[in-house]
């Protein structure tokens, strides 16, 4: 099947029993002219985010963790050093705000610890504290078997062809951020 610009159209989910497969068939039946090939794509990243999100990780939830306080935790664990509150946004792709609410459970909890700086109060430096170094080395094999089960329902060079595009995509769009059409 190809749409009027003479690209593929939805064929590529031909056979595919998806949801975005679903809303693709009928956004052509609405708009049989437009190329819904990016849907395809995108909605489908979109898709299984949301649904990974969901399972939220079964090891991280046995430990009481949140996916994104395991990535507060995880980029101090992997930095090897101490990090400030707009280190570890950037590390992990949040918001200010949003690191400093997870920054306080995880200090409530013992795994991290803030120290002023001497020689600017207003800012702080975190470190896992040993508490929090022992919970990252112990859920992390856990989590990356988890991981791996749910990537099972590829063959492996499905996987390895999978994480090659998106590195590709992932880069290209952090190189636009500023760059992309609104």
């Amino acid at each position: 099947m190809t749409a009027t610009n003479g690209r593929p159209a939805a064929g590529n989910d031909a056979g595919r029993g998806d949801t975005v497969a679903v809303v693709v068939r009928q956004w052509q039946s609405v708009h049989p002219e437009l190329d819904t090939g990016p849907m395809e794509v995108i909605g489908r990243i979109n898709r299984c985010a949301a649904l990974l999100q969901q399972a939220e990780d079964a090891p991280l939830r046995r430990a009481g963790l949140s996916r994104s306080e395991f990535d507060l935790l995880g980029a101090l664990r992997r930095t090897g050093h101490e990090l400030t509150p707009s280190e570890l946004a950037r590390e992990t792709f949040s918001s200010g705000a949003a690191v400093t609410k997870r920054l306080k459970h995880l200090t409530e909890r013992g795994l991290v610890e803030r120290r002023g700086d001497t020689r600017d109060r207003r800012v702080a430096h975190v470190r896992l504290t040993d508490n929090g170094r022992d919970l990252v080395d112990s859920i992390l094999p856990e989590q990356l078997a988890y991981e791996t089960a749910v990537l099972s329902v590829l063959a492996p060079e499905g996987q390895g062809q999978l994480a090659g595009l998106l590195a590709e995509l992932l880069s290209r769009l952090e190189g636009r951020v500023g760059a992309l059409p609104v």
